[in-house]
């Protein structure tokens, strides 16, 4: 049986019928992975990679070794292309721009060089702050001077634009400050409406994104969906349902239109190992917002990317019509990617 026909055998209509596009993965890559990508109907995933020379050899190596399944693609021309051979697309993102701070000084410059690598996708910090801004654990640091020219070299070098989610809103707003009307994504965010988690993000700041073309992603992760500032005492949030996942569907389509909605589930398969997390790991992800114990859960439901056609299907019986939810799985992330990558 083809790559296609596998994917045709478990995916939905819907999924087989539009290009879909997985907006923010970190997991591990591997067979299986590919199969459970297939499952779900995925044609593109954006996958967050290392930022050494090492990650992306390891990455050129496994395309080598799994040509005739997946390959890298910078543009959406490739994206196309790809899909219309039945093989998966990969394109490469960092959630933060740490691997631009060389001997403790940043160097945004660099940037260039990893666009020729493949980088097409870039946030600012992680949760905490850096040299070019704060994270969303630290609400009160703005964007750097350095900060500054990382977002100029961002655009300038046609890379999209990441910020909310990890990053705090005060870096975020004075990025979109400075992006001239280029589209700016949020990859994977959850709302804080409905979930008072320190990494959601405001009405405002999505309202900001939408404003400017941009695009985004919802995660599937739970505590997300259900962890608050007062559970830290609580090893590992208790598991919520699909249903709550599409609660946040359907609150931002009425906040700012299903164009500006995509997928961003943030699963990372592979590297969800049991046990306590180590405390370097804590220390990123603290215990107001991230439970402590792992494996972390998603949403039930969807809790890898091969259960994709349960959102398919929950959204349909919500009374989303089948040009929403093409618009949802991937064409809005598609048309985002072309305006800033170019055709």
């Amino acid at each position: 049986m083809t790559a296609r026909a596998t994917n045709d055998a478990v995916a939905s209509s819907t999924e087989r019928s539009t290009l879909v596009v997985n907006g923010l993965d970190t997991s591990s890559l591997t067979p299986e992975y590919l199969q459970l990508l297939r499952k779900g109907g995925v044609s593109c995933m954006h996958r967050s990679t290392g930022g050494s020379l090492d990650a992306f050899a390891a990455m050129l190596t496994f395309f080598d070794q799994h040509s005739a399944e997946i390959a890298p693609a910078g543009s959406v021309r490739e994206i196309r292309r790809l899909h219309q051979q039945g093989k998966l697309s990969h394109v490469s993102g960092w959630q933060s721009a740490e691997s631009l701070i060389v001997d403790g000084e940043p160097v945004p410059k660099n940037l260039r060089a990893y666009h020729e690598l493949g980088l097409r996708l870039c946030g600012i910090a992680y949760n905490f702050a850096n040299d070019f801004g704060g994270g969303c654990l630290d609400p009160q640091v703005g964007l750097t001077r350095a900060g500054h020219r990382l977002v100029e070299e961002i655009h300038r070098s046609r890379i999209v634009l990441d910020v909310g989610g990890h990053t705090n809103e005060q870096t975020s707003f004075e990025a979109l400050a400075i992006s001239g009307g280029v589209p700016v994504i949020c990859s994977h965010t959850n709302i804080k409406a409905l979930n008072d988690n320190p990494r959601c993000s405001t009405d405002r700041l999505l309202e900001a994104i939408a404003r400017t073309g941009g695009v985004i992603g919802l995660t599937a992760f739970n505590d997300f969906h259900a962890r608050k500032a007062s559970d830290a005492h609580i090893a590992l949030t208790p598991q919520v349902s699909l249903q709550r996942h599409l609660d946040q569907y359907d609150y931002l389509k009425r906040l700012v239109g299903v164009e500006h909605i995509g997928l961003g589930p943030d699963f990372i398969s592979g590297r969800n190992q049991s046990g306590r997390l180590a405390p370097e790991v804590s220390q990123i992800m603290v215990p107001e917002a991230y439970s402590q114990q792992m494996p972390w859960f998603y949403v039930r439901g969807f809790e890898n990317i091969g259960e994709l056609p349960n959102v398919t299907q929950g959204l349909r019986q919500r009374g989303w019509s089948e040009a929403e939810l093409h618009q949802v799985l991937g064409e809005n992330w598609l048309r985002v990617y072309q305006r800033v990558w170019g055709a």
